[in-house]
């Protein structure tokens, strides 16, 4: 019953944002009517995609991650540069970006059962969604009703950068309606996939350009990620191709299991990312890592509250955008 009336509220709250901006509301089950298999349709493709490949759930969460901060989500990270336009999955902080394939293979399976019906910007939620479910038990219901976006620019891609401190993080977070609780929750996928080498040189050999690494950062997971990550210069040219290290070195069901392991690890000093680590510092943000160390339930119902929250930033729908044929390409 608590949980119900919770997750009544989180609905009302988010509703309630949208009202706000006279826009239609973003719905439950918005598609029962339209396409009734919309939903099962796109978990099965994720089902499919992550038995040939388990590194498809974290993609597929990050995926929301990198559309939402830009422009909202609209899936304008889906879309392909063209005519002289750079394209936002074509700005630096996108170019690992991976599993985007999967996403045209629901909108494939989507547009065979319903043509024009399901938007690209619930295909990522939705997929997202079912990634989370199948990684780690974490089960929500995500309202839809989004529409696409039809800009698409590398110029207007501002993420946070994994390197980036904590307070810079929040702050981003703040500007798009978040919160510290929010962070710090879906700082937990951080559990899961790999990492590459350039975002922890830094930490490894010239903290803050003081010619020594990072005297917090735990002896032992210092000395096996310098074995992993020699020194050397990466350039976004080829950062795609950089070296790659797991997120969560202690991780006991490996790096494609989303669960509470990751707090532990950055209580023990043991994270990889600065930002994670400072999780550890004092005040809120070690309070609530602590509270998710401690609460495998109380991990995933925040992640759950904290991704649809993320899903509803900044969304189109009504006749706001349009629903995308094709997900690389507005309609024409």
């Amino acid at each position: 019953m608590a949980s119900h009336w919770h997750y009544s509220l989180l609905l009302l709250a988010v509703f309630a944002v949208q009202a706000s901006a006279s826009a239609p509301l973003l719905q439950l089950h918005f598609y029962a009517q339209s396409c009734p298999r919309a939903e099962t349709i796109v978990r099965q493709v994720v089902q499919h995609s992550a038995a040939q490949d388990h590194s498809v759930l974290p993609a597929l969460i990050r995926l929301q991650f990198h559309d939402c901060f830009v422009r909202g989500c609209d899936g304008s990270v889906l879309i392909d540069s063209a005519g002289g336009n750079v394209a936002e999955k074509d700005a630096a902080p996108n170019l690992t970006l991976r599993m985007l394939d999967v996403i045209d293979d629901v909108k494939a399976a989507l547009e065979q059962a319903c043509p024009g019906v399901v938007s690209c910007a619930d295909i990522i939620g939705l997929a997202a969604r079912d990634a989370a479910a199948m990684a780690g038990r974490v089960r929500y219901q995500l309202p839809t009703g989004r529409r696409d976006g039809t800009v698409s620019s590398a110029a207007e891609v501002r993420l946070p950068s994994p390197s980036v401190s904590f307070a810079d993080a929040l702050s981003d977070f703040i500007n798009i309606g978040l919160d510290v609780v929010d962070l710090t929750a879906l700082l937990g996928s951080h559990t899961m996939g790999f990492c590459h080498c350039v975002f922890v040189m830094d930490r490894l050999y010239d903290l803050k350009r003081t010619g020594t690494p990072d005297q917090t950062m735990d002896a032992g997971l210092r000395a096996s990620l310098q074995g992993s990550c020699p020194p050397h210069t990466v350039t976004p040219q080829n950062e795609s191709s950089d070296a790659i290290v797991p997120m969560n070195l202690l991780a006991p069901h490996g790096p494609f299991r989303l669960d509470n392991s990751f707090y532990r690890s950055v209580l023990a000093g043991k994270a990889v990312l600065q930002i994670d680590q400072e999780l550890a510092s004092d005040g809120m943000p070690r309070l609530v890592a602590a509270k998710f160390a401690a609460g495998p339930r109380k991990f995933r119902k925040q992640f759950a509250r904290s991704m649809v929250k993320l899903a509803s930033v900044h969304v189109l729908t009504g006749d706001q955008g349009e629903v995308r044929l094709n997900c690389r390409k507005v309609n024409s």
